[in-house]
């Protein structure tokens, strides 16, 4: 008798299989990976949606700030270049790559009315 309880005591009862997480922990991790690399590419390509529809409307007359900072006012917009006129007092001009704007001056202050 002795020896039989041994035995059951002995025994485990089933249990049951591990959660899929715990048998493949690399799952998890990389699905949150690759949502956030999903949204940050989505946000990425809104940006540059953006940017381009700024570059493509910029016209005559726009105050314009370039990505070294300068402050102009557009004088001729082509397709590559655009032309600022950067001090009124002694007429200077410089051309800029159109990508080199950074930003139009005029529409912040339209978005914040």
């Amino acid at each position: 008798m002795q020896y039989v309880l041994t035995i059951l005591a002995q025994t485990t009862a089933p249990t049951e299989p591990a959660p899929f997480w715990v048998k493949y922990p690399m799952v998890p991790l990389l699905a949150v990976l690759l949502l956030l690399w999903f949204f940050m590419i989505r946000s990425k390509k809104g940006q540059d949606r953006k940017r381009q529809e700024m570059l493509n409307n910029l016209k005559k007359g726009d105050r314009v700030q370039t990505i070294g900072g300068i402050l102009g006012t557009v004088v001729e917009a082509r397709e590559t270049e655009v032309l600022l006129k950067v001090d009124e007092t002694s007429n200077t001009k410089i051309r800029f790559a159109r990508s080199a704007i950074h930003r139009v001056l005029g529409e912040e202050k339209s978005a914040a009315k």
